[in-house]
């Protein structure tokens, strides 16, 4: 069972997200609820951002690490879908 005060509660998921708290993209009131991400109509566990209106994903390229020790990204092109779990 749904509660509806629980979904009124949640924020608007905006077109444009990064997990990365140092991003200006990045939106705390938003990681405080589970997020799921549909690219091409296939879930994926691991994005680390998203755009909806440009339609791309970045996700981490393996365990390989920049020079900062940050993951490596890689852009996935597609239909994205951002959604409350």
């Amino acid at each position: 069972m749904i509660d509806m005060n629980e979904t009124s509660e949640r924020p608007l998921l905006p077109d444009h997200l990064s997990s990365d708290p140092r991003s200006p993209h990045h939106v705390a009131a938003v990681f405080e609820h589970h997020i799921g991400i549909h690219l091409n109509d296939k879930e994926l566990f691991n994005v680390e951002e998203y755009c909806v209106s440009e339609g791309w994903v970045k996700v981490p390229a393996g365990k390989t690490r920049d020079r900062k020790g940050n993951p490596l990204l890689i852009k996935l092109k597609g239909k994205v879908e951002a959604f409350y779990k």
